[in-house]
């Protein structure tokens, strides 16, 4: 009689923690190509929830957020910068509920970032996907902030020189999209490690330095210093957390989180 006690005890504590989502999340939509999707492999600190972070999963619901947050490329996902930075600004602002709508795609270049545009290795709309997936976090919360990594699919002699044009198109669009003219875009540089075998990535990151004084409302963060897991391409897992931490070093510096 006990276990059988204890077992509904906890099936209905199951059932309250599933269903006992805020009921205003201040959001943030995580966009990019894989080093913002995380290739790090997750460790315990990783996978530990906090009861004011949550994610928007695969499926469009609410749950605690959590490493690996992100669903492209199943075989592959991992550590990222999103729950570093979700626990960062919840740290930073104790009396906020965090929402992350992780929708980054590995290997996606900037031209799938447009409507309509169709990504074969994910068989996924980037942009379209993404856009739906805020939609629908809107319902829980409002939308305070984007954050960005992406770059490698773009370094490129014919490709770099028009990245800058593309990611001012882009972060007009979905303001205007998602009603939000104002929102804080922040950027990120890639890592040194992907510039030092490729010299393009260096002017993908020169033009993203150089978009807050292009775009208003607009940030970088630089990599400076982060390494690799070992491929010249993916940030580690430590490093992976250093960048989310800060991306959200911006928000709190610069005082970007209103107040509701």
């Amino acid at each position: 009689m006990k276990i059988n006690l204890l077992a509904l005890v906890l099936l209905l504590i199951g059932t309250a923690l599933k269903q006992d989502v805020p009921p205003r999340l201040r959001l943030f939509l995580l966009i990019g190509q894989s080093n913002m999707a995380g290739r790090g492999t997750p460790e315990a600190q990783d996978q530990q929830p906090n009861n004011r972070v949550w994610m928007l999963t695969k499926e469009e619901t609410w749950a605690p957020a959590h490493e690996p947050m992100h669903f492209d490329k199943p075989a592959v996902i991992g550590v990222g910068p999103g729950f570093a930075f979700g626990k960062r600004m919840a740290e930073a602002f104790p009396n906020q509920n965090i929402g992350l709508i992780p929708c980054a795609v590995g290997g996606s270049g900037i031209d799938v970032w447009k409507p309509g545009a169709y990504y074969e290795p994910t068989k996924s709309y980037p942009y379209d996907d993404a856009l739906r997936r805020a939609r629908k976090a809107l319902a829980n919360g409002e939308l305070v902030g984007i954050i960005w990594h992406q770059g490698e699919s773009d370094s490129s002699p014919e490709k770099a020189p028009a990245y800058g044009a593309k990611l001012a198109e882009l972060i007009q669009r979905l303001r205007n999209d998602l009603n939000a003219p104002h929102v804080p875009v922040v950027v990120g540089t890639l890592g040194d490690f992907v510039v030092k075998r490729n010299p393009d990535a260096g002017k993908i990151n020169a033009t993203l330095q150089q978009l807050p004084g292009r775009v208003p409302d607009t940030y970088c963060v630089v990599s400076a210093g982060l390494t690799d897991k070992g491929d010249s391409t993916h940030f580690d897992t430590p490093s992976a957390r250093m960048l989310g931490n800060r991306y959200a070093d911006v928000f709190i510096q610069k005082k970007l989180l209103t107040k509701p």
